[in-house]
């Protein structure tokens, strides 16, 4: 059995007061929203923080206010089965609910939450494995270790986004809100991200991911979320490809893509997706084109699930099949 390590536990009422705990403790601190990430992190000695912070009472950060006409405000502390059955925000955004609905498995989205999903650790397949397991092969990159086992020759860390929310918020336009002792920023959620598997997050070390913002919805965005993973029941995805439109007339104006499973953090593919602007979603060579230049960004290494050829190939035929769930 894998037990936790030693550590002191702190539970905040107020967002003050866990933004000062985390100031006072800095590196020797993490935070902890639903659990189903770091726990098992640290039973595996993945982290080993000495003081843990856990946000679950903070009542401000729990919560989807607003409508689809002035955009919505969810806290990040809100469960990720809150997300897929709040009905307001499903009607606005059903993809965000299906990617909700994609992860895990029921008990994991009841502890789960949106903010921490979205701050989830990049995965491997010589990461995410017992410490007796990465201790025999001396560790990797990501801790401990000198070498990244999926590419011995790179000097960086090459673990992947598994995040299923954040490609359909960076799709949607979706922004964050980040706290800390010295004030609040708030950034799109696509710029939330870094293409490195070890500092995978634009977010510095003092500050709590507070609340996402979605957008609002006019009735002309449309979105969608295709994952793929070998057991359809709880798998992390090691593709996910989210695809929304702004469509006028049966004409596209605006189009954007995320590609995600595929590197370390959600690749932009919206350059591909401008190649829809002018076009219907139902123009079959436009949606080709869409789809090869999408799947060039699909540049999946030996660090998850699949043979590398097939899930590149994949890549390809999620984007299409996305881009037909728009229609």
């Amino acid at each position: 059995m894998m037990r936790l390590p030693r550590f002191r536990y702190f539970a905040p009422r107020t967002l003050a007061d866990a933004v000062a705990l985390l100031a006072e403790h800095g590196a020797q601190a993490a935070l902890v929203a639903g659990g189903t990430d770091l726990w098992p992190n640290m039973k595996r000695r993945q982290q080993t923080p000495t003081r843990v912070i856990g946000l679950r009472a903070v009542e401000a950060l729990h919560g989807v206010r607003g409508d689809a006409a002035s955009g919505f405000t969810v806290g990040a502390m809100t469960s990720l089965t809150a997300v897929e059955h709040d009905g307001a925000l499903a009607a606005a955004w059903p993809a965000l609910g299906r990617a909700a609905h994609l992860i895990s498995t029921p008990p994991l989205r009841n502890m789960g939450t949106l903010g921490g999903n979205l701050c989830l650790d990049t995965r491997c397949n010589y990461w995410n494995q017992s410490f007796e397991w990465r201790q025999s092969i001396d560790f990797c990159l990501k801790r401990d270790g000198g070498t990244c086992w999926v590419a011995p020759g790179s000097e960086r860390c090459w673990a992947v986004s598994s995040s299923d929310t954040a490609p359909v918020l960076a799709a949607i336009g979706a922004e964050v809100t980040l706290v800390s002792v010295d004030g609040e920023r708030r950034i799109p959620v696509r710029d939330l991200f870094r293409d490195d598997g070890i500092e995978y997050l634009n977010k510095r070390s003092n500050e709590i991911l507070t609340s996402i913002h979605v957008p609002p919805q006019d009735g002309s965005w449309r979105a969608a979320y295709r994952k793929l993973r070998r057991r359809e029941s709880f798998d992390f995805p090691v593709l996910g490809v989210a695809a929304a439109a702004r469509v006028v007339a049966g004409v596209v104006e605006e189009a954007r893509i995320f590609v995600t499973g595929a590197g370390s953090r959600p690749h932009d593919a919206s350059a591909a997706a401008a190649l829809l602007v002018g076009k219907r979603l139902d123009d079959r060579d436009a949606v080709a084109a869409v789809a090869d230049r999408a799947a060039r960004l699909a540049k999946p290494l030996d660090n998850t699930d699949f043979a590398l050829g097939w899930r590149k190939e994949m890549a390809r035929h999620h984007v299409t099949a996305a881009l037909a769930d728009l229609v």
